[in-house]
């Protein structure tokens, strides 16, 4: 095993150790006190690297800048991951898994004999024999998304911080809370990342460079019944939860859900509803790739809800849709040199880059809404979200040369001059002015 290998293993396996799970009803930011458990020490250990800038916004985003090796104006790049894990599954009590030099077989969970990864149903595991592949122990989640994106942009900031031979132009480094709750890019942010271009690493297969994401909304439906004693409800009550069943059950299941979709269709989604007989409130998601598939997503909910008010109106239903992200696509098909940049890095360095469309968004989808051009870059990690969670550790090296092979190609002539005309980026620092094919 390489020693960015050895590096890479080690970190992953000590940030998924640490509680960082999102709460989507909290209102503070970040929502959980327990994603500083983290922050904080990332923080601490850019310092230790010799990293520049390093601070804790109010908002709870650790930004920090590795200085440029070259004189010449070229963009300023940032590299993003976001610290906390998803609230659908169990989080605490992460035990990191290596199973070394995978064998092609199926991978069973210690602490759920359940919980098994086979090549028979995951194809992506098959392309992995030989690599170390780092699991949790079957009853949790295991965090590789996107603490496998944090090691990966830790390691490539010590190894450049290490090589200032390396030529680069200002580059910075973000770690944002809450991106899976939605709440990742503060309004802040763009303006204290000072960045021309970023990156985000929270993609999945290695060589994939993700351009395209859904469009995302968030609805939330609220029912006021009619509460009275149930001895004497008749023709008084009116059990909201009754009124609930009715809009989810209107609504379209075979052609319009998570479960019945793929490619670039669409869906509308309830993943959460609470309340009682006297009020309910159901909780959904709605995502397409184009803005007007969104917007007959929102239409037909609405539609439904308006249905089953006017069945009953004695209740009172409300709807109300919140805007989340937009398809990067929108903005990044204006001027696709952070793809191509990306593809020739992973070009240099031996991997195959592909694109596909994300069935999915990243904190890059708004960024890029807000000005800050921001591709998503593979980590290698699989299954997020669940107990089978994994990713390959040679992955995650692949996923690091990218980087620092990306680094130095916004600095190479063509590209800085390009950049710097179309976003005027500053001065930047000293040093050469070739680069140097070297990851290693």
């Amino acid at each position: 095993m390489t020693a960015l290998a050895q590096e890479l293993e080690e970190r992953l396996i000590r940030y998924c150790r640490i509680d960082t799970q999102a709460d989507e009803k909290s209102a503070t930011t970040p929502s959980t006190e327990k994603q500083y458990d983290l922050l904080r020490p990332l923080a601490d250990e850019l310092r230790e690297m010799g990293a520049q800038e390093v601070t804790i916004t109010e908002y709870g985003a650790v930004l920090a800048t590795i200085p440029a090796t070259v004189a010449k104006r070229v963009p300023a790049v940032a590299f993003l991951a976001h610290v906390d894990t998803a609230p659908q599954f169990n989080a605490t009590g992460v035990e990191p898994i290596v199973h070394r030099n995978y064998d092609g077989g199926d991978i069973v969970l210690p602490d759920d004999p359940a919980q098994v990864l086979s090549p028979a149903n995951l194809p992506y595991l098959t392309k992995k024999i030989g690599e170390d592949i780092v699991t949790a122990s079957g009853t949790t989640l295991l965090g590789a998304d996107d603490k496998a994106g944090i090691a990966i942009i830790m390691a490539m900031t010590r190894h450049l911080l290490a090589h200032p031979e390396l030529p680069h132009g200002p580059l910075r480094i973000g770690f944002t809370p809450d991106e899976e709750i939605g709440r990742g890019v503060h309004a802040d942010l763009p303006r204290d990342l000072a960045a021309d271009v970023a990156y985000t690493l929270d993609g999945a297969a290695r060589g994939e460079i993700v351009y395209e994401t859904f469009s995302a909304d968030k609805a939330t439906v609220t029912i006021e019944g009619v509460s009275v004693h149930p001895g004497w409800a008749k023709d008084v009550m009116v059990n909201a939860l009754h009124l609930a069943a009715k809009i989810i059950m209107t609504l379209p299941h075979v052609t319009l859900t998570p479960e019945t979709s793929a490619g670039r269709e669409g869906f509308l989604h309830i993943y959460q509803m609470s309340g009682g007989s006297a009020a309910a409130t159901l909780e959904f998601i709605l995502r397409d790739f184009e803005r007007e598939g969104l917007q007959a997503h929102g239409d037909l909910l609405q539609q439904v809800c308006a249905a089953v008010a006017a069945t009953e109106p004695r209740a009172r239903i409300t709807c109300e849709i919140t805007p989340q992200y937009r398809n990067m696509r929108y903005w990044l098909e204006d001027d696709m040199r952070p793809v191509e940049l990306a593809r020739e890095a992973c070009r240099r360095i031996g991997v195959e880059a592909f694109s596909t469309p994300t069935r999915g968004g990243t904190d890059g989808s708004r960024l890029t809404e807000l000005g800050v051009p921001t591709p998503n870059l593979f980590t290698g990690m699989q299954q997020i979200h669940g107990p089978l969670e994994y990713v390959s550790v040679q992955d995650m090296v692949s996923a690091t040369e990218m980087c620092i092979m990306l680094a130095q190609l916004w600095s190479e002539e063509q590209h800085a001059e390009a950049g710097v005309k179309a976003t005027g980026a500053g001065d930047a620092g000293r040093g050469q002015e070739r680069v140097q094919d070297w990851v290693g």
